[in-house]
């Protein structure tokens, strides 16, 4: 017996509906408690001035070495 593409698609398809719509709306029903809000303590806005320091200092240290070795020649 070989059956037919659209009875297959059509099956694929009501599992898809099944899967996108109903089962989301199961796991929905828990009663978790929500995630607790975003704290920040200036860690990351430190450590982001850090970064962007350092990369300076790499960029200036780069510059004035590449124009050091350009007058020795």
């Amino acid at each position: 017996m070989a059956m037919n593409g659209k009875v297959s698609y059509g099956v694929f398809a009501m599992f898809s509906f099944v899967f996108a719509f109903f089962l989301p709306a199961v796991q929905g029903q828990q009663h978790l408690a929500p995630a607790p809000s975003p704290t920040s303590d200036g860690t990351t806005v430190d450590q982001g001035i850090a970064c962007f320091l350092m990369l300076l200092a790499l960029v200036l240290t780069y510059l004035i070495h590449a124009a050091d070795a350009s007058l020795v020649v």
